[in-house]
């Protein structure tokens, strides 16, 4: 099969799939209350067992794309697309990319002095330069496909790593009262709290580029060490975006949400319809935006959550789409599910469900990634040249409590 072809196999499964889920919807909004049958329950489940089957082969395919990716990277689909996405590179660009295949010697002094107005030397005697404005931005904005936590949350970008203080003030309690004419009002003073969002460092790992690569002049060599890059840091940010500690890292969105419900006990690796239902109808704080508020699981939760049903014994979980209105989630009570790996799997104790707005999450990010280039003799014995990044970032929940709630799976 070649690489156009399954291009087209799964942009064909893609199609099948909204159709699929489509007529599950409409199964659902036609058939309300005690409309739902056995008949209904077994099209519905045949529709589902369709959309697992579909992904299951749309995995496949991918996986074989990223293997034609891995070993023959100078003709994979990735830097085709990349090479026709940026194939008219600026000149800050053009030098950077000559400067990742040869370093500080391939470059003349006219272009040290061009390169200069977009790359800020760090510390050159290691090779460690602040990336053009235009890769940085391409990390930031490739950072939100490896992570669960960025695409929904508050992502503001700074120059600089002083912290930052975010004013809070908790009115879920408050309220205002009737009198009588010329009676006095009553006091009621706000109180005032600061969630505080600092950054942190966090490194790429150092990634080991053969000479052939370099040497090839077909690989998108920019684009290549950059997706590299913004994998590693992805993932490593979600994983503290989700459960860090607030303590000399990140304060994670499950460390600040507060407790939603609690499983009733046998729950350890599963959830009740009635116990999911608490988190997500209980009174969340008036600022939430209902229109953005969402669930947040990592899939093996998701598995389960697909089996539920409400008192009419319909199922909960609705496929969500690619539909010619946009992209359509996975919906649970009519809420988006946002996916998140590093969320817990359901256990004993476990904190596996998030509901609530998170957008009150709120990431920092410094826009200068610095790349630093190794060509010393660890490596070039080995017959590579070295790559690493440092960004700063961090995470925090900019709200006093209840904007986010948490599911915890029974401890018995």
């Amino acid at each position: 099969m070649t690489k156009d072809n399954t291009m087209q196999s799964i942009q064909a499964l893609r199609e099948r799939r909204a159709v699929v889920a489509q007529s599950i919807h409409k199964l659902l909004d036609e058939n309300q209350g005690d409309k739902w049958s056995a008949h209904l329950q077994d099209k519905y489940d045949q529709g589902m067992a369709e959309i697992e089957n579909i992904g299951k082969e749309a995995d496949r395919i991918q996986k074989v794309l990223d293997t034609i990716a891995e070993s023959n990277v100078a003709d994979s689909v990735r830097n085709v697309v990349e090479r026709k996405t940026h194939g008219d590179k600026t000149e800050s660009l053009q030098l950077y990319s000559k400067w990742l295949r040869g370093g500080d010697r391939a470059l003349n002094a006219d272009e040290w002095s061009a390169i200069r107005n977009t790359m800020s030397t760090t510390t050159s005697a290691q090779g460690g330069y602040t990336v053009p404005t235009e890769v940085a931005q391409q990390v930031a904005d490739a950072l939100k496909a490896y992570g669960g936590v960025r695409p929904v949350a508050d992502v503001i970008s700074t120059s600089g790593s002083n912290p930052i203080n975010f004013p809070t003030s908790d009115g879920t309690s408050e309220t205002g009262e009737l009198i009588a004419e010329n009676t006095t009002a009553t006091a009621a003073d706000p109180s005032f709290g600061v969630v505080t969002l600092t950054t942190y460092k966090f490194s790429s790992k150092i990634v080991a580029v053969p000479f052939e690569l370099l040497q090839d002049s077909a690989v998108d060599m920019e684009a290549f060490i950059r997706t590299r890059l913004a994998t590693r840091l992805g993932r490593i940010q979600n994983t503290y975006f989700t459960t860090g500690t607030g303590s000399s890292q990140p304060n994670g969105v499950v460390t600040a949400a507060s407790s939603g419900k609690v499983g009733t006990t046998g729950q350890t690796t599963s959830v009740i319809f009635d116990d999911l239902v608490d988190p997500s109808i209980q009174l969340i704080r008036p600022t939430a935006r209902w229109a953005t508020c969402r669930f947040m699981m990592n899939d093996s939760s998701l598995k389960i959550i697909r089996k539920l049903k409400d008192s009419q014994n319909r199922p909960i979980f609705i496929p969500g789409y690619d539909g010619m209105g946009g992209a359509m989630p996975d919906a649970l009570f009519g809420y988006p599910i946002q996916i998140n790996q590093d969320v817990a799997t359901m256990a004993a104790n476990a904190k596996s469900i998030l509901f609530g707005d998170f957008k009150f999450y709120k990431i920092r990010e410094e826009m200068g990634v610095t790349l630093f280039r190794f060509d010393d003799s660890a490596y070039i014995k080995l017959g590579q040249i070295g790559f690493l990044a440092w960004v700063r970032a961090g995470g925090n929940l900019a709200d006093v409590g209840g904007c986010i709630k948490y599911y915890a799976n029974s401890a018995t």
